[in-house]
């Protein structure tokens, strides 16, 4: 919790509210933004940082009561606490000895660059500062600004302080009494549009500082692109500072205004969200501070040669085993599924129907089903325990490999992994249902309150720090917390989990059964830092400094993948990443949350992958009328079958063999159709399915909501961040086969260094991190 120490007031909507942020303010420089979140039930917003004070630890933020969340925001006090704050974000402002600065600030950018035109003028530059507001009360921290400009100028569009008109007439004014070499304006947009166009008039070059829509300001949703210079930009990671000259202003106006009728509804209910602000407390389960161990070690438990084990081998043949039909996953009805966004649609197996699939397992005595699963997991073993009825048992053998075993049950593609493996395909059978037997061990456990901890290490006192909470680095934190090392995670976002929580919908992954997983960890001494983005909150040198002896990066591959046609940065054009972290991460459906969504009624979902599945069906819960649009055919969708098939039932339409060419507008900028080629089959490409191609011809399809899930790359920031580390293709983190990167002491693991993986195998590459990096450093 971030703590408001002082505030002041400049006008009716305007304040200067300072809060403690030590870090941030330790590590931003001129040009960065931060990120809040008020409160429970708040969405994330961007704001500048006016002053930044590192002796005390604070940031001087000023706010203008606009919306929901930044009246909320100033509707606090002095000693009440802002939920989260996370930066610095932004690239810093580029500051050299240019000559003479023009820097015009309008409204609340004169808070934005009053810490700009400070270091330009620390920097050598002449600094002639041009203040606007529409009346003297806007005009705000003229005193500041004086303080390094060798020339200040006041307009107001009454006259009530300074000169009389619009900035614009200052410039020029200005302009045309001496050589400008450059040209800054931070302001409202249609402010820095006019003072570019104006400095562009003159051949002057010009900057502007962009602030747009934004989720999560790393770089993940994507609700912040813009056309620059012809080429789709983020302005979270690219800006916030661009060329005016290059900004498509008019595409900026039309998407600032995506969620005005969203705000303009969610204001007129103020009270009421004032009134539904959350004070819960965290969600916990029933009994689980009760530790209640398996007596039987994990050896006795997994011992093949146990006169238990060997027991339950002679009580059936292996026909009869093998004559047992596959248990069927009981499922919500399709039709009421598809109404509700929270109810998981698969309910897990009863505790008969678990044990006669344990059944079907032969226990081979070399389980090829073992080498097929990434983390490792004994299969045969956890099996054979579920068949004695000795569930915490085999709860217990799972969380000897892996940490998180209640997820992998539920999201990891075991028919393409362990069951790929099983024995019984070799014999013309269907595969064990490894899956749903894992799921049914984690939940029995889970339920019953007795959560067994796993088998810890002596501490010996080296820290080591994971950047991410994703699959890979909660593996990586769990592994190497008992092995007894001092495991401290630190996380972007203000939630744990990574993909698991702001990725996959609640209908197919619970919130809940994460939490749990991520409260095990926390038992067994892992520490979590949440709002913390290494590389600009702290960086690689600083947690050195600190003491951390081993770095494992687990940052994810959350940049979101666009195919570059006409269209694509209409308004309701938007990535999964974006859409599915407003309703998963943000909880936007929720009309107790402030995150505005607006609900499409007819909605293409372009892609075949999990991702996409999950955002056609979350968009048919939130009442939408949903078609997927996919290149190639369905037998070449990566898609898992299970997701395939739901969303079938679900009443999603497929049109597969089309491909978007082109996204079409209505006069308000909001996307209205998709122009589509129809593709055709070629030859097998890298990837080993056949190639799209273009047939020629096309088909014109209408939407009032485009989701894009063709892909993800990693994000930049962190290996950016890191001087010298090895990178690989789109930023991927090169590592060997140990994980380890270029760097003695940085391992690696996951989408960054994947480019794209699936949760186990991301989990996968945590552990064997885990395994190579304790030995290094014990061994050191």
């Amino acid at each position: 919790m971030y703590r408001i120490v002082s505030k002041n007031q400049y006008s009716e909507k305007v304040f200067n509210i300072e809060v403690e942020a030590p870090l941030i303010a330790k590590s931003c420089k001129p040009g960065n933004f931060i990120i809040i979140r008020v409160d429970n039930n708040s969405e994330r917003v961007p704001y500048t940082i006016a002053k930044a004070d590192v002796e005390k630890g604070t940031l001087n933020l000023v706010i203008q009561e606009v919306g929901l969340s930044s009246t909320k925001l100033c509707s606090l006090n002095v000693g009440d606490e802002v939920k989260d704050i996370v930066g610095p974000l932004g690239n810093p402002s580029k500051i050299e000895n240019y000559g003479t600065v023009l820097c015009a600030g309008g409204g609340i950018g004169i808070a934005a660059i009053l810490p700009i035109l400070t270091a330009l003028k620390q920097a050598g530059n002449r600094i002639i500062s041009v203040l606007a507001g529409r009346t003297k009360e806007l005009v705000i921290m003229a005193d500041d600004v004086r303080k390094f400009s060798d020339e200040v100028i006041i307009m107001t569009d009454d006259g009530s302080w300074g000169k009389k008109g619009v900035i614009t007439v200052g410039m020029e004014k200005v302009i045309n009494q001496e050589h400008i070499d450059k040209v800054l304006a931070i302001g409202p947009p249609v402010m820095m549009k006019f003072c570019s166009l104006l400095a562009r008039k003159y051949n002057i070059s010009n900057d502007v500082s962009l602030n747009t829509i934004m989720v999560d300001g790393t770089g993940m949703c994507g609700a912040c692109r813009l056309t620059i210079g012809g080429k789709t930009k983020f302005v979270c990671i690219d800006g916030p500072e661009f060329d005016g000259d290059l900004v498509d202003w008019d595409e900026m106006f039309k998407r600032m205004s995506t969620f005005k009728s969203v705000e303009r509804d969610e204001m007129e209910h103020y009270a009421e969200h004032i009134e539904k602000i959350s004070h819960e407390i965290p969600r916990t389960q029933k009994g689980t501070e009760e530790k209640i161990r398996v007596d039987d070690s994990i050896g006795l438990l997994t011992d093949r040669n146990a006169q238990w084990r060997k027991d339950l081998r002679i009580s059936m043949k292996p026909k009869e085993r093998m004559a047992i039909e596959r248990v069927k996953m009981p499922e919500l009805d399709p039709a009421y599924r598809a109404t509700t966004r929270l109810e998981e649609v698969n309910k897990g197996l009863t505790e008969e129907m678990a044990v006669m699939e344990a059944k079907r397992c032969l226990d081979c005595a070399k389980p090829t089903c073992v080498g097929g699963c990434p983390v490792n997991i004994d299969i045969p073993s956890f099996i054979k325990n579920i068949e004695r009825r000795e569930y915490l048992a085999a709860a217990k053998v799972l969380k000897n490999t892996s940490a998180l075993p209640a997820v992998c049950g539920r999201v990891c593609p075991q028919e393409k992994q362990c069951e790929s493996q099983c024995i019984h395909l070799k014999m013309n059978g269907p595969a064990v249902a490894i899956g749903h037997l894992e799921r049914f061990a984690a939940d029995y456990e889970r339920e019953s309150g007795n959560i067994s901890l796993p088998e810890m290490e002596p501490a010996n006192g080296i820290k080591v720090a994971t950047i991410g909470s994703g699959p890979a680095g909660l593996s990586f934190a769990g592994d190497m917390a008992r092995r007894g090392f001092s495991v401290y995670v630190f996380e972007a976002l203000h939630e744990i989990g990574g993909v698991l929580k702001y990725g996959i919908p609640e209908f197919r992954l619970p919130n809940r059964i994460v939490d749990v997983e991520i409260e095990n960890l926390k038992k067994i001494g892992v520490h979590f830092q949440t709002d913390c983005i290494v590389g600009k909150t702290i960086n690689i040198d600083e947690l050195e400094q600190k003491g951390f002896k081993g770095i494992f990066v687990g940052s994810g591959a959350g940049l979101p993948n666009f195919m570059n046609i006409p269209g694509e940065n209409l308004i309701n054009v938007m990535s999964s990443n974006e859409y599915l972290t407003r309703v998963n991460l943000m909880d936007a459906a929720n009309p107790k949350t402030d995150t505005p969504i607006i609900l499409g009624k007819k909605v293409l979902v372009v892609g075949g992958g999990n991702t996409a599945m999950d955002s056609c069906r979350t968009a048919k819960r939130l009442g939408a009328d949903v078609t997927l649009v996919y290149r190639r055919s369905e037998i070449e969708m990566p898609a898992r079958l299970e997701e395939v098939k739901h969303a079938k039932e679900e009443g999603i339409k497929f049109l597969t063999l089309h491909n978007p060419k082109e996204y079409i507008s209505d006069k308000n900028g909001r996307v209205a159709a998709a122009v589509l080629d129809v593709m055709k089959l070629g030859e097998p490409d890298a990837s080993g399915r056949r190639r799209p191609e273009v047939t020629g011809k096309t088909l014109t399809v209408d939407c009032d909501q485009v989701i894009v899930a063709v892909g993800v790359s990693p994000n930049p920031l962190v290996p950016k961040s890191i001087p010298g580390l090895a990178l690989g293709r789109k930023n991927t983190i090169v590592v060997n086969d140990e994980m380890q990167s270029s760097q003695a002491n940085i391992f690696a693991g996951g989408d960054i260094v994947r480019g794209g993986a699936t949760v186990i195998l991301a989990m996968g590459d945590g552990r064997r991190a885990a395994t190579n990096m304790a030995k290094r450093l014990i061994q050191s």
